[in-house]
């Protein structure tokens, strides 16, 4: 019979075991192996640029039609999110507010090229899933599941809004920002249905969605740390274009997190099919990868020291030189 601590060592090996089992030097080489394959940072900043270019106007023109029936305030949001205030805070105002005396309404040509911004957005997210899952390109082909899934988009955001916004306690604080993970997962799934075109399944998509929430999560907690100090000192910098430097570079990390967070799914899905088909690697294989990296970071660390040892005693005499004492 076990007793209390026994089920507490067993449990505590279980879980190294299965840690380095999945950090194991081999597992993650094949991610970032995957995260170059797909040009993950070029993919990143194709994700931003589009997001920039759609959620700029497409905020200032839903908030000027939903102002009228209900408080849509895009700057206000995103100031009381990442808690903005001075220079930093007045300049995402401007970004998001129309000039004054004027209105929010667009014409035709400003129809076409927002319905083009939105269109191209949703193409980036699509070739991210086709390119991840070595899919066969849709490209325009697949713009009605592109437009609803700019439906979604909206509707994910509205949601998150609402759950981050500033109510109560820490402790429903907390809450809400933990019921953001299932729904930033669920949409995660989804997205990725609906942009391949039903060509990824549920099951597949799943490890995507989990770490792609857990990360969003962590990064947008980090966000709230960081981003008043830069907006204020890109503001400060660049003035009111600086706001758009600012919101660039957080909507990269966003897109960094969510590729990077494709090609780790992509690589579990992967692993777990072939675990599945019983080639799991053994723990002696397992325990060998580590050895190895083991001994060569004690060889990589003993000759830095043995450089820096050299370095701070000099070079020796050469022979026959005073110094030399022959």
């Amino acid at each position: 019979m076990f007793t209390e601590g026994s089920t507490a060592g067993i449990n505590r090996e279980r879980l190294v075991r299965t840690l380095t089992f999945w950090l194991r030097p081999a597992f993650a080489l094949r991610v970032v192996n995957r995260f170059q394959r797909i040009v993950g940072f070029d993919r990143s900043m194709a994700l931003a640029s589009s997001a920039l270019t759609t959620l700029i106007p497409l905020s200032i023109l839903l908030g000027a039609v939903l102002g009228t029936f209900a408080h849509a305030d895009a700057a206000a949001r995103i100031i009381r999110r990442y808690h903005l205030t001075g220079a930093g805070a007045t300049a995402v105002d401007s970004l998001f507010s129309p000039a004054e005396g004027t209105s929010a309404s667009v014409g035709v040509f400003g129809a076409v090229f927002l319905l083009i911004s939105v269109l191209s957005f949703a193409r980036a997210a699509q070739r991210l899933f086709e390119q991840t899952w070595e899919l066969k390109p849709l490209s325009v082909r697949n713009t009605r599941n592109g437009l609803w899934w700019i439906l979604g988009f909206g509707g994910y955001a509205v949601v998150t809004a609402l759950l981050s916004a500033p109510r109560g306690g820490t402790v429903l604080r907390v809450a809400a920002s933990l019921c953001d993970v299932p729904v930033t997962a669920a949409f995660l799934v989804w997205s990725g249905r609906i942009l391949s075109a039903r060509r990824i399944g549920r099951r597949d998509l799943l490890p995507f969605a989990v770490a792609g929430a857990v990360l969003t999560a962590a990064c947008s907690t980090g966000a709230k740390l960081y981003m008043p100090r830069l907006f204020n000192s890109s503001v400060e910098r660049y003035g009111v274009v600086g706001a758009v430097f600012a919101m660039v570079s957080a909507l990269f990390a966003v897109a960094l997190v969510l590729v990077a967070s494709a090609a780790l799914g992509r690589e579990i899905r992967d692993e777990l099919g072939r675990i599945r088909h019983g080639r799991r690697p053994s723990d002696h294989e397992v325990r060998r990868e580590w050895d190895l990296v083991v001994a060569q970071a004690r060889s990589r660390w003993h000759t830095a020291r043995e450089q820096v040892s050299r370095h701070r005693g000099g070079n020796p005499p050469p022979p026959g030189s005073p110094r030399d004492g022959a």
